[in-house]
């Protein structure tokens, strides 16, 4: 039953274009929203007869083998939440029908090759599936038809396309030592000491793929101009959750299956999550547009997540997975704040704004929420997850990059602050004056997400014993 999370969303995007007309454009982001609702839903509240039944409902002629641990299940939430949002930021943000109508079949088309890449059991139907998606992305890129769009998506294209080339010779010496391309012949293959130096070769390559789709440092100067040139509830969807889709995830699933690699391939995680940690803060420091400066900051978070990996441990897995959850929360939140604050100031431009919390106090207040989250400071949920990170690290006895991640933490506190004072902080600037606090349609997306970071916080015993903690056992 599993594969419905795949053809329900194909087939819906075939039916909408078949059926296309003026009802169909208006309602075309409200259908996706619903199947987004369903599958948190379906994880959320799971249906036991779906989820026992692991078959494929259209037999041999679906000939996918997929399957659902619970690592799988907390990216197809992760999916849901951010999927969800973004159609409601987009059906308010988009002003033409076909736009809303094209927005919307692209982003159901990106659903389902996400649900794709978290359920496939083979590296290559796993490939095709992060293909799906970054086509799905270059498009959703440019949609505004801008210059500054079709230049991201190039840019993308071309980086993207690297990307391709070193995840396809990874496969292809994967299969050359496997046989096979399911992830239960690459893990025998892996424990074959013959094979020790192809099999570092094989990650080390799918590794640089990896961080390329990831947005990490040096294959990241993709990602800012992406960010901030595409639509809000399109930056929504790529940071917060298509890079680590399409990036990180494939990235743990390879490092689970082979043992996590040997020590080379852990020191150049460490370096790198750390590099990019610390060169996503500093570049976002000196920014003055708000969606660049949350892009900078989503190279930066991606660096914890990819240090957390590189400590090889079960609890570097876990924290690692926490927080690409978190910030897929937070992030999400802060993008669309941003799409508030344009929508009602009619700019990103830190420099022309300054004290719209008191014309917008739902925007202002649930931006500082965001803002805390993601800078780590108790109880929300972002410092539980690099509160793990940081643990992780110390008992692995990587004292310095423990003394990096909190270090970071401060500059990101910096640039969020400055943030904070240049936009909702002070006197309010001038021309704003008469300006209003959005539309339901803005800051219900905002007050849902605002309140699942508190929430995950405050139950964060709760959400790690039953959701966080059992990640872990893919290790085993």
């Amino acid at each position: 039953m599993i594969s419905l999370f795949i053809l329900v969303p194909l087939t819906s995007v075939i039916l909408l274009n078949l059926f296309k007309g003026s009802l169909i454009n208006k309602i075309a982001c409200w259908f996706g929203m619903l199947l987004t609702l369903v599958q948190i839903y379906l994880i959320v509240f799971p249906v036991t007869c779906f989820w026992d039944n692991l078959s494929n409902p259209l037999g041999n002629y679906f000939i996918l083998n997929l399957s659902a641990d619970t690592l799988s299940k907390v990216m197809l939430l992760m999916i849901g939440i951010v999927t969800f949002i973004s159609l409601m930021i987009g059906q308010y943000t988009y002003h033409e029908e076909t736009q809303k109508f094209n927005f919307a079949n692209l982003i159901i088309l990106a659903l389902s090759g996400m649900n794709g890449i978290v359920l496939v059991t083979d590296i290559f139907s796993l490939y095709v599936f992060i293909e799906v998606v970054a086509v799905a992305s270059f498009i959703l890129i440019c949609l505004y038809k801008d210059k500054a769009g079709f230049e991201s998506a190039f840019k993308y294209i071309i980086l993207s396309i690297a990307a391709t080339v070193f995840m396809l010779l990874s496969i292809v010496l994967l299969f050359l030592i496997s046989g096979d391309t399911t992830f239960t012949a690459i893990n025998i293959a892996s424990k074959n000491p013959t094979y020790g130096f192809i099999l570092v070769v094989a990650i080390g390559l799918f590794t640089c793929g990896a961080f390329t789709k990831g947005g990490l440092v040096p294959f990241h100067s993709w990602l800012p101009d992406a960010h901030s040139s595409a639509p809000t509830s399109i930056s929504i969807l790529l940071s917060g959750i298509v890079i680590k889709v399409s990036g990180l995830y494939p990235l743990i699933r390879l490092l689970t299956m082979t043992g996590g690699g040997n020590e080379s391939i852990k020191n150049i995680l460490l370096i790198v999550g750390t590099v990019s940690i610390l060169v996503g803060a500093l570049a976002a420091l000196g920014q003055n547009d708000i969606k660049r400066m949350l892009a900078f900051s989503s190279v930066s978070q991606m660096g914890y997540i990819v240090l957390s990996l590189g400590t090889g441990t079960m609890l570097g897995l876990v924290g690692a997975v926490f927080h690409m959850f978190n910030h897929s929360v937070f992030k999400s939140q802060l993008f669309a704040n941003s799409a508030a604050v344009e929508k009602q100031t009619g700019t990103r431009d830190m420099n022309k704004l300054g004290g719209i919390a008191q014309k917008m106090p739902f925007t202002g207040t649930t931006s500082i929420i965001g803002m805390l989250s993601i800078c780590g400071i108790p109880p929300l949920a972002g410092f539980w997850s690099k509160l793990i990170i940081v643990i992780a690290l110390w008992q692995t006895a990587h004292y310095g990059y423990a003394f990096v991640a909190v270090i970071a933490s401060v500059i990101t506190l910096a640039y969020f602050l400055s943030l904070q004072r240049r936009v909702f902080f002070g006197k309010i600037a001038s021309g704003l004056e008469n300006i209003k606090e959005a539309k339901a349609g803005l800051i219900i997306p905002v007050v849902i997400l605002a309140a699942v970071t508190i929430l995950v916080g405050i139950f964060f015993p709760f959400i790690m014993e039953k959701l966080i903690m059992p990640v872990g056992d893919i290790l085993k």
